[in-house]
Protein backbone atom coordinates (compact mmCIF):
# COMPACT_ATOMS: atom_id res chain seq x y z
CA UNK A 1 0.00 0.00 0.00
CA UNK A 2 3.28 2.25 0.04
CA UNK A 3 2.81 3.47 -3.59
CA UNK A 4 -0.78 4.00 -3.27
CA UNK A 5 -0.37 6.28 -0.40
CA UNK A 6 2.71 8.33 -2.23
CA UNK A 7 0.42 8.32 -4.75
CA UNK A 8 -2.30 10.15 -2.66
CA UNK A 9 -0.10 12.10 0.11
CA UNK A 10 1.41 14.94 -3.01
CA UNK A 11 4.37 15.44 -0.13
CA UNK A 12 2.58 15.78 2.78
CA UNK A 13 2.60 13.30 6.18
CA UNK A 14 -1.29 11.60 6.18
CA UNK A 15 -3.19 11.54 9.20
CA UNK A 16 -3.41 8.19 11.45
CA UNK A 17 -6.87 8.29 11.03
CA UNK A 18 -6.83 8.65 7.09
CA UNK A 19 -4.20 6.33 6.79
CA UNK A 20 -6.66 3.86 9.00
CA UNK A 21 -9.24 4.83 7.13
CA UNK A 22 -7.57 3.80 3.88
CA UNK A 23 -6.33 0.36 5.07
CA UNK A 24 -10.28 -0.39 5.74
CA UNK A 25 -11.53 0.66 2.31
CA UNK A 26 -9.38 0.20 -0.09
CA UNK A 27 -8.73 -3.79 -0.73
CA UNK A 28 -5.89 -5.49 -2.58
CA UNK A 29 -6.52 -7.63 -5.74
CA UNK A 30 -4.80 -9.64 -8.26
CA UNK A 31 -6.13 -9.83 -11.41
CA UNK A 32 -4.72 -12.24 -14.23
CA UNK A 33 -4.14 -11.14 -17.88
CA UNK A 34 -6.75 -10.12 -20.29
CA UNK A 35 -9.35 -9.80 -17.32
CA UNK A 36 -12.44 -7.55 -17.76
CA UNK A 37 -13.11 -5.18 -15.20
CA UNK A 38 -15.80 -3.45 -16.33
CA UNK A 39 -17.30 -4.18 -19.68
CA UNK A 40 -19.74 -1.66 -21.79
CA UNK A 41 -22.84 -0.13 -20.16
CA UNK A 42 -22.55 -1.58 -16.41
CA UNK A 43 -21.73 1.52 -14.35
CA UNK A 44 -18.14 1.86 -13.07
CA UNK A 45 -18.37 2.11 -9.57
CA UNK A 46 -14.56 1.63 -8.80
CA UNK A 47 -11.46 3.72 -8.39
CA UNK A 48 -8.14 1.70 -9.09
CA UNK A 49 -4.97 1.99 -8.13
CA UNK A 50 -2.47 0.36 -10.59
CA UNK A 51 0.50 -1.14 -8.31
CA UNK A 52 1.67 -3.58 -10.89
CA UNK A 53 0.90 -4.47 -14.46
CA UNK A 54 -0.61 -2.52 -17.82
CA UNK A 55 -4.41 -2.26 -18.44
CA UNK A 56 -6.33 -0.03 -21.08
CA UNK A 57 -9.86 1.06 -21.83
CA UNK A 58 -11.79 0.10 -25.12
CA UNK A 59 -14.54 0.49 -26.54
CA UNK A 60 -16.37 -0.57 -30.01
CA UNK A 61 -16.88 1.78 -32.97
CA UNK A 62 -18.45 -0.14 -36.34
CA UNK A 63 -17.57 -3.16 -34.27
CA UNK A 64 -14.13 -2.50 -34.36
CA UNK A 65 -12.45 -2.85 -30.70
CA UNK A 66 -10.65 1.10 -30.56
CA UNK A 67 -8.28 1.36 -27.62
CA UNK A 68 -8.50 4.59 -25.66
CA UNK A 69 -6.01 4.87 -23.11
CA UNK A 70 -3.20 2.80 -21.58
CA UNK A 71 -2.34 2.82 -17.81
CA UNK A 72 0.75 1.54 -15.84
CA UNK A 73 2.46 1.48 -12.33
CA UNK A 74 1.46 4.22 -10.13
CA UNK A 75 -1.82 5.37 -12.06
CA UNK A 76 -5.01 5.87 -10.70
CA UNK A 77 -7.80 4.73 -13.31
CA UNK A 78 -11.30 4.23 -14.07
CA UNK A 79 -14.49 4.93 -16.49
CA UNK A 80 -13.66 8.27 -16.01
CA UNK A 81 -17.28 9.29 -17.14
CA UNK A 82 -19.17 6.31 -15.37
CA UNK A 83 -17.38 6.63 -12.32
CA UNK A 84 -17.95 10.62 -12.03
CA UNK A 85 -21.15 10.64 -13.58
CA UNK A 86 -22.90 7.46 -12.59
CA UNK A 87 -24.03 6.37 -15.47
CA UNK A 88 -23.29 3.57 -17.50
CA UNK A 89 -19.93 3.14 -19.54
CA UNK A 90 -19.86 3.45 -23.18
CA UNK A 91 -15.79 1.77 -22.49
CA UNK A 92 -14.36 -1.44 -20.96
CA UNK A 93 -11.48 -1.84 -18.47
CA UNK A 94 -9.58 -5.11 -19.62
CA UNK A 95 -6.04 -5.68 -18.09
CA UNK A 96 -2.77 -6.61 -20.12
CA UNK A 97 -0.49 -8.57 -17.97
CA UNK A 98 -0.93 -9.82 -14.21
CA UNK A 99 -1.57 -6.78 -12.42
CA UNK A 100 -1.71 -5.92 -8.94
CA UNK A 101 -4.90 -3.18 -8.03
CA UNK A 102 -5.79 -0.87 -5.31
CA UNK A 103 -9.84 -1.07 -5.47
CA UNK A 104 -11.96 1.50 -3.70
CA UNK A 105 -15.94 1.62 -4.37
CA UNK A 106 -17.62 4.86 -5.10
CA UNK A 107 -19.59 5.20 -2.03
CA UNK A 108 -16.12 4.40 0.46
CA UNK A 109 -14.28 7.08 -2.33
CA UNK A 110 -17.31 9.66 -1.24
CA UNK A 111 -17.09 8.82 2.31
CA UNK A 112 -13.11 9.22 2.44
CA UNK A 113 -13.34 12.83 0.24
CA UNK A 114 -16.26 13.85 2.96
CA UNK A 115 -14.50 12.92 6.06
CA UNK A 116 -10.76 13.81 5.21
CA UNK A 117 -9.64 17.20 3.76
CA UNK A 118 -6.06 15.43 2.77
CA UNK A 119 -8.25 12.86 0.60
CA UNK A 120 -10.33 15.63 -0.48
CA UNK A 121 -7.06 17.23 -2.07
CA UNK A 122 -6.22 14.42 -3.49
CA UNK A 123 -9.51 13.07 -5.28
CA UNK A 124 -9.82 17.30 -6.70
CA UNK A 125 -6.45 17.00 -7.46
CA UNK A 126 -6.70 13.38 -9.26
CA UNK A 127 -9.98 14.75 -11.29
CA UNK A 128 -8.17 17.74 -12.22
CA UNK A 129 -4.82 16.04 -13.38
CA UNK A 130 -6.74 13.53 -15.68
CA UNK A 131 -9.07 16.05 -17.01
CA UNK A 132 -5.46 18.40 -17.68
CA UNK A 133 -3.63 15.08 -19.18
CA UNK A 134 -6.28 13.67 -21.25
CA UNK A 135 -7.43 17.26 -22.69
CA UNK A 136 -3.93 17.99 -23.78
CA UNK A 137 -3.26 14.92 -24.81
CA UNK A 138 -6.24 14.69 -27.08
CA UNK A 139 -6.64 17.49 -28.79
CA UNK A 140 -2.79 18.03 -29.54
CA UNK A 141 -3.31 14.68 -30.80
CA UNK A 142 -5.82 15.40 -33.65
CA UNK A 143 -3.18 17.29 -35.86
CA UNK A 144 0.14 14.68 -35.35
CA UNK A 145 0.67 12.72 -37.54
CA UNK A 146 1.14 9.32 -37.26
CA UNK A 147 4.73 9.24 -36.45
CA UNK A 148 4.00 11.93 -33.99
CA UNK A 149 1.26 9.92 -32.20
CA UNK A 150 3.65 6.98 -31.89
CA UNK A 151 6.72 9.32 -30.75
CA UNK A 152 4.05 10.93 -28.14
CA UNK A 153 2.57 7.26 -26.88
CA UNK A 154 6.56 6.08 -26.17
CA UNK A 155 7.24 9.33 -24.71
CA UNK A 156 4.33 8.90 -22.36
CA UNK A 157 4.55 4.89 -22.05
CA UNK A 158 9.06 4.04 -22.87
CA UNK A 159 8.10 0.31 -22.29
CA UNK A 160 4.51 -0.09 -24.02
CA UNK A 161 6.18 -1.77 -26.95
CA UNK A 162 7.42 -4.46 -24.95
CA UNK A 163 4.40 -4.73 -22.42
CA UNK A 164 1.50 -4.45 -25.01
CA UNK A 165 -0.17 -6.23 -27.98
CA UNK A 166 0.92 -3.95 -30.99
CA UNK A 167 -3.10 -4.40 -32.54
CA UNK A 168 -3.87 -2.45 -29.43
CA UNK A 169 -1.35 0.10 -29.67
CA UNK A 170 -2.30 0.55 -33.67
CA UNK A 171 -5.56 1.02 -32.33
CA UNK A 172 -4.65 3.24 -30.01
CA UNK A 173 -2.59 5.68 -32.46
CA UNK A 174 -5.84 4.85 -34.95
CA UNK A 175 -3.35 3.00 -37.41
CA UNK A 176 -3.42 0.14 -39.37
CA UNK A 177 -0.45 -2.67 -37.91
CA UNK A 178 1.28 -2.24 -41.15
CA UNK A 179 1.48 1.60 -40.53
CA UNK A 180 2.54 0.95 -37.11
CA UNK A 181 5.09 -1.69 -38.37
CA UNK A 182 6.50 0.97 -40.84
CA UNK A 183 6.84 3.30 -38.38
CA UNK A 184 8.88 1.41 -35.83
CA UNK A 185 11.20 0.25 -38.93
CA UNK A 186 12.16 3.88 -39.28
CA UNK A 187 13.20 3.92 -35.87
Amino acid sequence: MEKLIQQITYGKTLSADLLNDMDTHFRQEIAPKNKLLLKEKQYCRRLYFLEKGTVRTFYYAKEKDVTSWFYQEGQFFTAWYSFYSEQPSFEYIETLEDCSLYIIDHYNYNQLLEKHHDFARFGRKLAEGMTAYIDQYSKGYMFLSAKERYDLLLASFPDITQRVNLGHIASFLGITQETLSRIRKQK
